[in-house]
């Protein structure tokens, strides 16, 4: 058998669904405790199931985007593979960026020239070690992190949402400068900004209840500049 039947085998399936269905279990627990927390906290019905409506469109964009990606590592690493990475880890560039480091240091080209079994079990040994670390630091020092956020809020609960926010734009921020820096040279960029403007300037007057969607549609949007300005540059 070659590296693309072994990959694509039933026994590997199986064993990365191991994987897949504990994080699912895990996702159903989060929002069984989510909800319980909301009645604890005295919060309304509708807030929780507005935010589950809002995060199920706003997740729309990026999982198109892993989809594609995972499309290109199935026919290198295999489908089980690649469903799995994908379905815990999420971040679709990083774990193209693992599978291709991998195949180099091993001395191949990812799904190219000289990639064997060997050299499919290195991609898969790095992708591992790659996500491993995230995990490790998670459960180590969360809840250290956790302590020191409240000692440096002082107890107070403005201070800390003020806080929390600032860290969450640093992070994003961090996350986006590279595309931002393009400007409006960048499709997607320009499109989701088109998108919200228009969304919140004219959509949003006329239907309300569009505004808790206006993200991920804005998100769809930029995708779809993104792939008409490809065809337009292509052309």
């Amino acid at each position: 058998m070659d590296y693309v039947e072994i990959s694509n085998s039933m026994i590997v399936y199986l064993l990365c669904g191991i994987t897949v269905a504990i994080a699912f279990v895990q996702a159903v627990l989060y929002i069984r405790m989510a909800k319980k927390m909301t009645v604890k906290a005295n919060i309304p019905a509708t807030v929780p199931k507005t935010a589950f409506r809002v995060g199920l469109i706003s997740a729309i964009g990026p999982a198109l985007g892993v989809f594609i990606v995972m499309v290109g590592l199935m026919t290198s690493i295999g489908g089980p593979m690649a469903w799995q990475r994908l379905s815990i880890i999420g971040a679709a560039p990083t774990e193209l960026t693992a599978a291709t480091l991998g195949a180099e240091a091993a001395g191949a080209e990812l799904g190219g020239a000289g990639f064997t079994l060997k050299v499919m079990a290195v991609s898969w040994f790095v992708m591992a070690l790659n996500g491993a670390g995230w995990l490790v630091v998670t459960g180590l020092f969360t809840p250290a992190l956790e302590n020191l956020r409240t000692k440096m809020s002082g107890g107070d609960s403005k201070w800390l949402v003020v806080m929390s926010g600032a860290c969450s734009l640093g992070i994003f921020g961090y996350l986006d400068v590279n595309e931002i820096g393009k400007g409006w040279g960048n499709a997607a960029v320009a499109g989701g900004i088109i998108g919200m403007a228009i969304l919140e300037k004219f959509v949003a007057k006329k239907v309300p209840k569009i505004r808790e969607y206006n993200l991920g549609i804005a998100m769809i949007i930029g995708m779809l500049f993104a792939i008409i300005y490809d065809m337009a540059v292509g052309a």
